[in-house]
């Protein structure tokens, strides 16, 4: 029998394992791990603390918007209120860390695990509920969540707020962004790879099935509801344990960050980077975090400025703007976000010097 071999203009697959690889060659398993060493080696020890602070936002708000997008991206179900869930994370964290004395180790995945059920509860209206209607449901949840995270003083202190301990792991206090950063860079890295896993799985399998039609999906013998109801779970845990992190990483914790602002973030963070896709949950989080840092130094320059003061405190309302014109320009001109524009260019390199 005549041995088959590779085209050049791309991969050809002879069982449905070769289907399921994480990575086609071991070029990209190699090119992986050199990454992760490269990550860990080298970006803690050159960057300022300004800087490490920066990648520890972008990795703390990857976790969460991989939830979001295993939600939107890979299920269909809209949600407006991922940041309210990254709220109850952030709480709960707080809450079993100071009242019941858990350590850092604990608390944060037991608080991922108590978002996902909070998902759940607001998950529950997926089914019977599509399209429009679920999304103005997310977010009546997201101003509930928000009244019982204010008004509900005796547990969350209300405005007050919570002072969390110092995050101690294996003896060692997590003190400054340098330690933090390997903590939540391992984390995401963790999650990344559940998250991969998952989609590879029955599971994975079940929730593309109900995105691209649900009745279908019914008729296959999929029962739509649980796996709604999982998607949910699922991607509430993601931002639980992501708002853990990020509480215990501020040590001060307050209502204010976890409105509809934030739940707005996180879906331009899926829609920029790339629905339905993994990697594009990370490059929407960059793009994002430093979106919103480069307003924030645009408007820092001008107040210094003093002769623009006024141009500066009417630039700080035009961030939701500069969000949805970044959304709608890349739902018009790549609508696969910039997942699909990485694809193209490292496809590009390994076709090369072929056109097609």
């Amino acid at each position: 029998m005549r041995k088959l071999k590779f085209h050049p203009s791309g991969n050809f697959n002879e069982y449905y394992a070769q289907e399921l690889t994480i990575f086609e060659t071991d070029f990209g398993r190699v090119s992986l791990i050199v990454g992760l060493m490269a990550l860990f080696a080298i970006v803690p020890l050159v960057l300022s603390p300004y800087m490490l602070y920066i990648v520890n936002m972008i990795g703390i708000a990857s976790i969460a918007a991989i939830g979001l997008n295993i939600l939107i991206g890979y299920t269909g179900q809209i949600s407006l209120g991922h940041g309210a869930f990254f709220g109850v994370g952030a709480y709960a964290a707080a809450i079993l860390a100071t009242s019941l004395g858990m350590p850092f180790i604990v608390a944060v995945p037991a608080a991922g695990v108590i978002t996902a059920l909070v998902g759940m509860i607001f998950g529950i209206p997926s089914g019977r509920l599509k399209g429009l209607y679920l999304t103005i449901a997310t977010l009546a949840g997201q101003f509930i969540i928000e009244y019982v995270l204010v008004h509900w003083e005796s547990l969350t202190k209300g405005t007050m707020g919570i002072n969390l301990p110092a995050a101690t792991l294996f003896g060692l206090e997590l003190f400054s962004d340098r330690s933090f950063f390997f903590v939540i860079f391992i984390s995401l890295v963790i999650m990344v790879l559940m998250a991969v896993n998952l989609m590879r799985t029955k599971y994975g399998r079940a929730f593309i099935a109900i995105r691209d039609n649900d009745r279908a999906a019914e008729g296959m013998g999929i029962p739509i509801f649980r796996y709604k109801l999982l998607a949910f779970a699922i991607s509430s845990f993601y931002a639980g344990c992501a708002g853990g992190l990020w509480a215990f990483y501020m040590r001060s914790i307050t209502t204010e960050p976890f409105n509809l602002n934030l739940s707005i973030e996180y879906i331009a963070m899926v829609i920029i980077g790339g629905m339905g896709n993994i990697a594009g949950s990370i490059f929407g989080a960059v793009f994002i975090t430093f979106l919103n840092e480069g307003l924030r130094w645009g408007t820092d320059i001008l107040i210094n400025l003093g002769t623009f003061s006024s141009a500066a405190l009417t630039m700080a309302p035009l961030r939701e703007f500069v969000f949805g014109l970044a959304i709608v320009l890349f739902i018009l001109f790549e609508p696969r976000g910039l997942a699909e524009v990485w694809r193209i260019v490292r496809s590009s390199f390994r076709l090369w010097p072929f056109s097609y």
